[in-house]
């Protein structure tokens, strides 16, 4: 089963706690697992603690983690940077379901990853 889910975003590099969109994606009687995939080379999607001061931190960490310009890829399209980004993090996690919830840790949420916003993206559920 597969599932598409639209994201909008409003800044350039945010994270968005997505794990109720997910959950509620899922089958009623899904076991098994559930893979979260963005299909786009500028986003990317992780499991973290969605606590937005934690959530802010980690678009800092982000943003300082890579410069924004210098890059040769810029020459083309000026994003290389959030290229660089989307390929730290990746573009997909698998997490586990049982009677159709997802098995997250205690403190877990699914977090997108938006590197080169604003936008409107596609973040793929599918479970097996």
């Amino acid at each position: 089963m597969a599932e598409t889910l639209s994201i909008s975003t409003d800044e350039r590099l945010s994270v968005l706690d997505v794990t109720d969109r997910v959950a509620a994606a899922l089958p009623a009687d899904a076991d098994g697992t559930a893979t979260v995939f963005v299909p786009h080379t500028t986003a990317a999607v992780t499991v973290n603690e969605g606590e937005p001061r934690l959530v802010d931190d980690l678009e800092t960490a982000f943003a300082e983690l890579v410069d924004d310009d210098g890059w040769a890829h810029d020459q083309i399209d000026n994003n290389a940077d959030s290229h660089i980004r989307a390929s730290l993090i990746g573009p997909s996690v698998t997490v586990p379901v049982s009677d159709g919830s997802l098995d997250l840790g205690t403190w877990q949420s699914i977090l997108f990853v938006e590197c080169d916003g604003p936008r409107t993206r596609s973040l793929e559920v599918r479970t097996g």
